[in-house]
């Protein structure tokens, strides 16, 4: 079974005001000192996490990552 199918099978989704929240702390931090207690944005899986959960979209080539944190946290 593809990796990708089996992470999305059972998977329970967060509503958009969930998502909007815990990004918009991921945002403050990041706009603040780029970093949260958890470490640096930059290695940071959180937001790419939220995104799975929230529209059950798994973003994982390097440039995709990029733009999506660049996009996203600015």
């Amino acid at each position: 079974m593809d990796i990708r199918l089996l992470a999305l099978t059972n998977m329970k989704k967060i509503t958009k005001e969930t998502f909007e929240e815990e990004i918009g702390m991921c945002r403050k931090h990041f706009q603040k000192k780029q970093s949260c207690a958890w470490g640096k944005c930059e290695k940071c899986g959180v937001p790419l996490l939220l995104q799975k959960l929230y529209k059950g979209e798994i973003i994982d080539e390097k440039e995709s990552v990029k733009k999506f944190k660049n996009d996203t946290l600015r």
